[in-house]
């Protein structure tokens, strides 16, 4: 019988095992459209890799990420990244950084890394931060971080910063992905190209017509 029943868990493991290196990679752009013309064939999920025999020291090098942005947003936040697209070792390391710069009261508004979790240091002054989570719940999480402390965004959920001190703020977030993503909610919403029928936000925000009109004639900058 013991015989038997390890034959069965040696199966189911093995099996298992299978499925595991079946499973898709995980997405590194927002979308990767099959095409069966090899002429058409110009991008990967990721990047081409550079011949290994060619790569330097500065293809995973990224200078002066200790300076701080400029802030021209109207929300007061600037976000610096350090990401694929800045440094190319990066390409298939699964990982990635962002400074964030706040003015006094200044909001990294909500928004989401659709590829990955992020993990968020203060290094100087006071955030508010919280995340939603996903329905039906949509429960908030949200504490104030002091210097030094350290919160936890889960992948893909709605997330903010709010800097609640009267002096600029400095944050630093780890990401689990080369090319994480991000959708700003208000400039998604409001802000996209072409526009999303009012008639759609009126109804999906419970608001008269004249708010949504508004709300996409404002500009909506990338934070």
């Amino acid at each position: 019988m013991k015989t038997s029943m390890a034959y069965v868990v040696a199966i189911f493991f093995a099996l298992f095992s299978l499925c595991v290196y079946a499973t898709d990679p995980g997405s590194l752009q927002d979308f990767c459209v099959a095409t069966k013309n090899p002429n058409d064939a110009v991008f990967v999920n990721g990047l081409f890799c550079k011949d290994p025999a060619l790569a330097v020291a500065e293809d995973f090098f990224l200078p002066r990420f200790n300076k701080p942005g400029v802030i021209k947003s109207p929300v007061g936040s600037v976000v610096t990244q350090a990401n694929v697209a800045q440094i190319a070792g990066l390409n298939t390391l699964g990982i990635s950084m962002a400074r964030i710069d706040y003015a006094p009261y200044g909001l990294n508004p909500p928004h989401t890394h659709p590829r990955a979790t992020e993990i968020l240091v203060v290094l100087e002054g006071t955030l508010h931060v919280g995340f939603v989570t996903s329905n039906p719940d949509n429960k908030l999480f949200t504490k104030v971080l002091q210097k030094g402390d350290v919160f936890v965004f889960p992948e893909g959920l709605i997330h903010f910063q709010f800097n609640v001190g009267k002096t600029p703020a400095v944050a630093l977030a780890a990401l689990s992905s080369q090319n994480p993503g991000v959708i700003t909610i208000a400039n998604a919403v409001f802000g996209s190209k072409a526009p999303i029928s009012d008639d759609v936000l009126a109804k999906a925000f419970q608001v008269d017509k004249k708010v949504v009109d508004y709300l996409q004639s404002q500009f909506w900058m990338d934070n």
